[in-house]
């Protein structure tokens, strides 16, 4: 069972898309429009707990090699973080030099959501993909690709 999980092709749609992709696209278009601010649901405090892609397939290639059994494992990070601090990640990650304002009239939703990923880590696995190397991957991904693939979605400058 695996954790919130984020990377390259990932869906950058702020209608449909979680988290992760969609505040890298926010805070993109705010810095292309030199915004004074981007605006956040809620109070920023929830904590999630996000993994790469590619340290999902790892943990499964580990799996398929190494367990045998039918109960179900969690593949997680091991850490979450609060909005908030994913926010400000992904503001010096994008360069965008606004401030962050918290919209405290939309919900924030669950508080808390973190794995325990405790036999997976005991059979030797753990995520080498660090949340900010992992965004920064993507950042760099959605510039080259996601933004000349689908230039009328995005917000003109």
């Amino acid at each position: 069972m695996p954790t919130n999980l984020y990377g390259p092709n990932d869906n950058f749609d702020l209608e449909k898309s979680h988290v992760l992709p969609a505040l890298l696209r926010k805070f993109d278009e705010a810095k292309q429009k030199k915004a004074a601010e981007v605006v956040l649901w809620g109070t920023g405090k929830p904590r999630r707990e996000f993994m790469y892609s590619d340290d999902m397939a790892n943990a499964c290639l580990f799996l398929m090699n190494n367990y045998d059994s039918s109960d179900i494992i969690n593949i997680g990070a091991g850490r979450d973080y609060t909005i908030q601090e994913v926010a400000e990640i992904i503001k010096k990650i994008v360069g965008f030099k606004g401030k962050i304002v918290w919209d405290t009239s939309k919900p924030d939703g669950t508080a808390a959501r973190l794995m325990d990923d405790s036999r997976l880590k005991n059979m030797g696995w753990t995520p080498s993909v660090e949340l900010a190397e992992g965004l920064k991957l993507v950042y760099d991904w959605y510039k080259k690709n996601y933004k000349a693939l689908h230039p009328k979605d995005l917000i003109q400058a």
